[in-house]
């Protein structure tokens, strides 16, 4: 076999997969289709606020469920922050197994319980469950504890992809509902009986609620908080989150795959001469919905990763209580430092990074990020 034959076939096994990426590139569409968003009818709004109310307990017990070794950074850290800043339920952090958790696309926490301890503790379950996009939607022990929970008469809110684990516990079976643009059509596709519902941050069905993208965990609590403790504690809320609106409105069509959004996706990831590291000191009393919105929109840009770094590698308790391990233990940082103010409000804090985002890679791959997040972003149009 000739050297010159050798060359041609390599070239060849490297043209040929590049070829067919073009040919798929193309076949996306240049731009999403946007139209503006109507407000929702106040008899929805009166509907899925009565649907949410505590089904048990006059304070609520609210469970948050995620894997050990995979579950989204802000899926399950903002209800957690959001609701214990509200007090206005009793909020548990659970695991499947003891350990860390590790959130993707960053940061570990400690949970406070297991699925088992909690079970042991409250044998009669939580008022609601709040269940995150995981790195396994089958997963047997967070399926046979959803069924339980909602035999027991809890609430179940599936934030973002979260939707796939409650359809694959058949909890979405002959329901409506929502999901992440990204994963609805596999959902669909694997549970056909769910009626999708377009033109909506949030659903409520029958005792189970899901969301679309990953920043609509913020909406979806609020209508929790006011659904528990009225419209004025949902505003006191809101204002310390920098919210002005936060309903249920949204533009479904302007979020999908396009051939911008795969372009940089692609290019960023393949770039890999170019990739950043970035820290965060970790400390005390830290906003962990800031946070959560900061370190999530930073590992979004397949360009860039975020840790935390801390003196020692005991936990780090956030102001709403959660226990934040560093992924390096050192008296000083390595990587780049990351500008983070511990204090911001979560809705500033993400705007800002996606404006550092966009200053630092260009408006392509901020505007890429806000698309993963799903987050209709102030300014610069969907």
């Amino acid at each position: 076999m000739s050297i010159r034959y050798l060359i041609w076939a390599g070239l060849a096994l490297i043209a040929l997969p590049l070829v067919g990426l073009g040919l798929w590139l193309a076949t996306l569409p240049a731009t999403p289709v946007a139209v503006a968003s109507s407000a929702v009818p106040q008899t929805e709004v009166d509907a899925m606020l009565a649907a949410l109310k505590p089904p048990k307990r006059a304070r609520p017990l609210v469970a948050v469920v995620g894997l050990n070794d995979a579950t989204e950074t802000t899926d399950y850290l903002m209800p957690t922050g959001i609701l214990r800043r509200a007090d206005i339920a009793d909020v548990v952090m659970l695991s499947t197994e003891p350990g860390p958790v590790k959130l993707y696309p960053a940061l570990t926490v400690e949970a406070d319980a297991t699925i088992e301890a909690f079970d042991a503790r409250h044998p009669k379950g939580a008022d609601y469950v709040i269940v995150p996009a995981m790195s396994r939607d089958d997963n047997p022990a967070v399926m046979a504890w959803l069924r339980k929970q909602a035999e027991h008469g809890a609430v179940i809110i599936a934030i973002c992809a979260g939707a796939k684990v409650a359809a694959a516990a058949g909890l979405l079976d002959d329901r409506r509902a929502t999901t992440h643009w990204y994963y609805l059509g596999d959902l669909l596709k694997h549970h056909p009986s769910i009626r999708y519902v377009a033109n909506r941050r949030m659903v409520v069905d029958r005792g189970v609620a899901t969301t679309t993208g990953i920043t609509a965990s913020m909406p979806m609590m609020l209508a929790l908080v006011e659904a528990i403790a009225g419209r004025d504690k949902a505003q006191t809320v809101a204002r310390d989150l920098g919210l002005e609106r936060w309903d249920a409105r949204h533009d479904s069509g302007a979020f999908r795959l396009t051939r911008p959004f795969a372009a940089i996706a692609l290019g960023n990831r393949l770039a890999v001469w170019r990739q950043d590291r970035f820290v965060i000191a970790l400390e005390p009393g830290m906003d962990e919905v800031s946070l959560a919105l900061v370190a999530d929109a930073w590992s979004r840009t397949y360009r860039s990763r975020v840790g935390l770094f801390a003196a020692s590698s005991a936990a780090v308790t956030t102001r709403g209580g959660v226990r934040l391990l560093p992924d390096r233990v050192t008296a000083a940082r390595s990587g780049e430092r990351l500008r983070f103010a511990a204090n911001m409000r979560p809705a500033k804090a993400l705007d800002e990074a996606l404006q550092a985002i966009g200053a630092r890679y260009g408006q392509a791959t901020a505007h890429m990020v806000a698309m993963q997040l799903e987050y209709p972003r102030p300014g610069a149009g969907s």
